[in-house]
Protein backbone atom coordinates (compact mmCIF):
# COMPACT_ATOMS: atom_id res chain seq x y z
CA UNK A 1 0.00 0.00 0.00
CA UNK A 2 2.74 2.55 0.07
CA UNK A 3 1.84 5.73 -1.65
CA UNK A 4 -1.29 4.17 -2.40
CA UNK A 5 -4.69 5.23 -0.98
CA UNK A 6 -6.25 1.79 -2.88
CA UNK A 7 -5.06 -0.96 -4.18
CA UNK A 8 -7.39 -3.30 -6.11
CA UNK A 9 -6.19 -6.83 -7.05
CA UNK A 10 -7.43 -9.30 -9.85
CA UNK A 11 -11.34 -8.53 -8.55
CA UNK A 12 -13.86 -10.46 -10.16
CA UNK A 13 -17.77 -9.65 -9.64
CA UNK A 14 -20.61 -11.52 -10.35
CA UNK A 15 -24.52 -11.56 -10.33
CA UNK A 16 -26.69 -13.96 -9.69
CA UNK A 17 -30.44 -14.05 -11.01
CA UNK A 18 -33.35 -16.68 -11.79
CA UNK A 19 -32.71 -18.28 -14.43
CA UNK A 20 -35.34 -21.14 -16.83
CA UNK A 21 -37.28 -23.48 -14.51
CA UNK A 22 -36.30 -21.13 -11.33
CA UNK A 23 -33.06 -22.16 -11.38
CA UNK A 24 -30.28 -19.54 -10.30
CA UNK A 25 -27.41 -18.03 -13.19
CA UNK A 26 -24.60 -16.86 -12.07
CA UNK A 27 -23.31 -14.21 -14.59
CA UNK A 28 -19.67 -12.49 -14.21
CA UNK A 29 -19.74 -8.34 -14.51
CA UNK A 30 -15.95 -7.91 -13.68
CA UNK A 31 -13.24 -10.07 -14.95
CA UNK A 32 -9.73 -9.88 -13.17
CA UNK A 33 -9.54 -6.42 -12.68
CA UNK A 34 -6.08 -4.58 -10.94
CA UNK A 35 -5.00 -1.39 -10.15
CA UNK A 36 -4.13 1.12 -7.68
CA UNK A 37 -4.76 4.90 -6.71
CA UNK A 38 -2.16 6.94 -5.18
CA UNK A 39 -2.64 9.54 -2.68
CA UNK A 40 -3.76 12.81 -4.07
CA UNK A 41 -4.76 11.11 -7.42
CA UNK A 42 -8.15 11.69 -9.61
CA UNK A 43 -8.25 8.46 -11.38
CA UNK A 44 -10.71 8.42 -14.06
CA UNK A 45 -12.65 5.14 -15.65
CA UNK A 46 -14.35 5.11 -18.37
CA UNK A 47 -16.42 3.05 -20.67
CA UNK A 48 -19.54 2.57 -22.26
CA UNK A 49 -22.79 1.57 -20.11
CA UNK A 50 -23.26 -1.44 -19.09
CA UNK A 51 -19.22 -2.57 -19.16
CA UNK A 52 -18.64 -2.71 -15.27
CA UNK A 53 -18.15 0.65 -13.71
CA UNK A 54 -20.54 0.75 -11.09
CA UNK A 55 -20.17 -2.56 -10.32
CA UNK A 56 -16.82 -1.95 -9.82
CA UNK A 57 -17.12 1.02 -7.69
CA UNK A 58 -19.95 -1.19 -5.42
CA UNK A 59 -17.50 -3.66 -4.83
CA UNK A 60 -14.86 -1.67 -3.71
CA UNK A 61 -17.76 0.50 -1.70
CA UNK A 62 -18.45 -3.19 0.09
CA UNK A 63 -21.77 -3.27 -1.21
CA UNK A 64 -21.34 -5.63 -3.85
CA UNK A 65 -21.67 -9.29 -2.80
CA UNK A 66 -20.71 -11.92 -5.17
CA UNK A 67 -16.46 -11.35 -5.52
CA UNK A 68 -13.51 -12.43 -5.62
CA UNK A 69 -10.23 -10.73 -5.16
CA UNK A 70 -8.53 -7.97 -2.68
CA UNK A 71 -9.35 -4.57 -2.09
CA UNK A 72 -7.22 -3.14 -0.29
CA UNK A 73 -7.92 0.98 1.36
CA UNK A 74 -6.01 3.37 4.26
CA UNK A 75 -8.01 5.75 5.75
CA UNK A 76 -11.37 3.56 6.28
CA UNK A 77 -13.47 2.44 3.92
CA UNK A 78 -13.93 5.29 0.33
CA UNK A 79 -17.18 7.22 0.22
CA UNK A 80 -19.40 7.67 -2.34
CA UNK A 81 -20.86 10.64 -4.31
CA UNK A 82 -23.89 8.93 -6.85
CA UNK A 83 -25.13 10.18 -10.35
CA UNK A 84 -28.56 11.16 -9.14
CA UNK A 85 -28.49 12.52 -5.61
CA UNK A 86 -32.42 12.93 -5.10
CA UNK A 87 -32.71 8.80 -5.30
CA UNK A 88 -29.96 9.04 -2.70
CA UNK A 89 -30.99 11.29 -0.69
CA UNK A 90 -33.60 9.95 1.96
CA UNK A 91 -36.71 12.34 0.84
CA UNK A 92 -38.50 12.17 4.40
CA UNK A 93 -35.03 13.62 6.26
CA UNK A 94 -33.81 16.48 6.58
CA UNK A 95 -29.90 17.65 4.86
CA UNK A 96 -28.53 18.06 8.31
CA UNK A 97 -30.18 14.36 9.84
CA UNK A 98 -28.98 12.67 6.11
CA UNK A 99 -25.42 14.38 6.25
CA UNK A 100 -25.14 13.71 10.29
CA UNK A 101 -26.37 9.80 9.33
CA UNK A 102 -23.10 8.80 8.78
CA UNK A 103 -21.19 9.84 11.70
CA UNK A 104 -24.27 8.05 14.11
CA UNK A 105 -23.65 4.79 12.57
CA UNK A 106 -19.71 5.02 12.52
CA UNK A 107 -20.37 6.23 16.32
CA UNK A 108 -18.36 7.93 18.77
CA UNK A 109 -19.04 11.54 18.56
CA UNK A 110 -21.46 13.48 20.86
CA UNK A 111 -24.91 14.75 19.26
CA UNK A 112 -23.69 18.97 19.99
CA UNK A 113 -19.65 17.63 17.84
CA UNK A 114 -22.05 16.31 15.31
CA UNK A 115 -24.47 19.31 14.37
CA UNK A 116 -21.06 21.60 14.50
CA UNK A 117 -19.52 19.05 11.55
CA UNK A 118 -22.42 19.50 10.13
CA UNK A 119 -22.91 22.71 10.08
CA UNK A 120 -18.68 23.17 9.10
CA UNK A 121 -19.50 20.58 6.46
CA UNK A 122 -22.06 22.42 4.60
CA UNK A 123 -20.29 25.31 4.49
CA UNK A 124 -17.65 23.51 2.81
CA UNK A 125 -19.03 22.50 0.05
CA UNK A 126 -20.88 25.92 0.01
CA UNK A 127 -24.08 25.74 1.38
CA UNK A 128 -25.53 28.00 4.55
CA UNK A 129 -25.91 26.43 7.75
CA UNK A 130 -29.79 27.19 7.20
CA UNK A 131 -30.01 24.32 4.40
CA UNK A 132 -29.42 21.49 7.14
CA UNK A 133 -33.61 22.36 7.69
CA UNK A 134 -34.66 21.77 4.41
CA UNK A 135 -35.76 18.52 2.74
CA UNK A 136 -34.66 17.22 -0.58
CA UNK A 137 -37.49 18.10 -2.41
CA UNK A 138 -36.51 22.37 -1.86
CA UNK A 139 -32.91 21.83 -3.41
CA UNK A 140 -32.02 22.18 -6.88
CA UNK A 141 -29.99 19.41 -8.29
CA UNK A 142 -26.86 21.26 -8.07
CA UNK A 143 -27.53 21.66 -4.33
CA UNK A 144 -28.70 18.20 -3.60
CA UNK A 145 -25.13 17.19 -5.80
CA UNK A 146 -23.67 19.52 -3.25
CA UNK A 147 -25.50 17.77 -0.28
CA UNK A 148 -24.15 13.98 -1.30
CA UNK A 149 -20.63 15.59 -1.20
CA UNK A 150 -21.29 16.78 2.36
CA UNK A 151 -22.19 13.40 3.35
CA UNK A 152 -19.38 11.45 1.97
CA UNK A 153 -17.00 14.07 3.26
CA UNK A 154 -18.15 13.96 6.98
CA UNK A 155 -16.12 11.67 8.29
CA UNK A 156 -13.32 12.60 6.28
CA UNK A 157 -12.21 9.86 4.03
CA UNK A 158 -9.25 9.61 2.02
CA UNK A 159 -10.73 8.17 -0.83
CA UNK A 160 -13.94 9.63 -3.00
CA UNK A 161 -15.64 7.20 -5.40
CA UNK A 162 -17.80 9.91 -7.63
CA UNK A 163 -20.06 7.88 -9.68
CA UNK A 164 -21.20 9.85 -12.75
CA UNK A 165 -21.33 12.76 -10.23
CA UNK A 166 -22.33 15.72 -12.83
CA UNK A 167 -23.95 13.69 -15.71
CA UNK A 168 -27.66 14.67 -14.34
CA UNK A 169 -26.58 18.42 -14.08
CA UNK A 170 -27.06 21.40 -16.91
CA UNK A 171 -23.34 22.23 -18.09
CA UNK A 172 -23.00 25.24 -16.14
CA UNK A 173 -23.66 23.57 -12.80
CA UNK A 174 -21.67 20.82 -13.98
CA UNK A 175 -18.64 23.06 -13.69
CA UNK A 176 -19.46 24.68 -10.45
CA UNK A 177 -19.42 20.93 -9.10
CA UNK A 178 -15.95 20.02 -11.02
CA UNK A 179 -14.59 23.18 -9.30
CA UNK A 180 -15.76 22.07 -5.64
CA UNK A 181 -14.47 18.74 -6.20
CA UNK A 182 -11.07 20.43 -6.87
CA UNK A 183 -11.01 22.44 -4.20
CA UNK A 184 -12.09 19.83 -1.78
CA UNK A 185 -9.25 17.85 -3.19
CA UNK A 186 -6.65 20.59 -1.95
CA UNK A 187 -8.48 21.45 1.04
CA UNK A 188 -8.55 17.61 2.58
CA UNK A 189 -5.78 16.01 0.30
CA UNK A 190 -8.44 13.66 -1.21
CA UNK A 191 -8.39 11.47 -3.94
CA UNK A 192 -10.68 10.33 -6.33
CA UNK A 193 -12.18 7.47 -8.52
CA UNK A 194 -14.00 9.41 -10.97
CA UNK A 195 -16.48 6.87 -12.99
CA UNK A 196 -18.33 9.11 -16.02
CA UNK A 197 -19.12 8.56 -19.75
CA UNK A 198 -17.80 11.57 -20.77
CA UNK A 199 -14.68 11.65 -22.38
CA UNK A 200 -14.67 15.93 -22.34
CA UNK A 201 -14.90 15.73 -18.22
CA UNK A 202 -12.36 13.09 -17.89
CA UNK A 203 -9.84 15.26 -19.68
CA UNK A 204 -10.76 18.25 -17.39
CA UNK A 205 -10.25 16.80 -14.38
CA UNK A 206 -8.31 13.25 -14.38
CA UNK A 207 -4.53 12.80 -13.79
CA UNK A 208 -5.01 9.28 -14.92
CA UNK A 209 -7.97 7.42 -17.24
CA UNK A 210 -8.67 3.51 -17.03
CA UNK A 211 -10.61 2.47 -19.99
CA UNK A 212 -12.78 -0.60 -19.16
CA UNK A 213 -15.14 -2.66 -21.77
CA UNK A 214 -16.61 -5.98 -20.65
CA UNK A 215 -15.42 -5.85 -16.93
CA UNK A 216 -12.22 -5.66 -18.32
CA UNK A 217 -9.28 -2.77 -18.36
CA UNK A 218 -8.43 -2.86 -21.90
CA UNK A 219 -5.98 0.22 -21.64
CA UNK A 220 -4.60 2.53 -18.17
CA UNK A 221 -1.98 5.50 -18.83
CA UNK A 222 -2.15 9.65 -17.72
CA UNK A 223 -4.99 11.81 -19.24
CA UNK A 224 -2.52 12.99 -21.99
CA UNK A 225 -1.47 9.88 -22.95
CA UNK A 226 -4.96 8.25 -23.42
CA UNK A 227 -6.39 11.27 -25.47
CA UNK A 228 -3.66 11.76 -27.18
CA UNK A 229 -2.08 8.79 -27.91
CA UNK A 230 -4.93 6.12 -27.52
CA UNK A 231 -3.30 2.10 -28.13
CA UNK A 232 -6.40 0.17 -27.82
CA UNK A 233 -8.98 0.63 -30.75
CA UNK A 234 -12.16 0.40 -28.03
CA UNK A 235 -10.28 3.37 -26.94
CA UNK A 236 -10.23 5.79 -30.22
CA UNK A 237 -13.52 4.54 -31.02
CA UNK A 238 -14.88 6.33 -27.27
CA UNK A 239 -12.82 9.27 -28.23
CA UNK A 240 -14.33 9.21 -31.80
CA UNK A 241 -17.70 9.20 -30.61
CA UNK A 242 -16.92 12.03 -27.90
CA UNK A 243 -17.29 15.31 -29.07
CA UNK A 244 -13.69 18.65 -29.13
CA UNK A 245 -11.89 17.04 -25.78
Amino acid sequence: MSGSVLEVNNLSVWYRGAGVLGRKTRSQVLGGVSFAITHGEILGLVGESGCGKSTLAKAIAGIAQDMEGEVLFEGGRPQMVFQDPYSSLNPAKTIGWIIEEPLRVAGGIEPLERRRLVTETLGRVGLGAEYAKRKPRELSGGQRQRVSIAASLIRRPQLIIADEPVSALDVTIQAQILDLLLELKREFELSYLFISHDMNVVYQICDRVLVMRGGRIVEEGPVEQIFNDPRHEYTKRLLTASENY
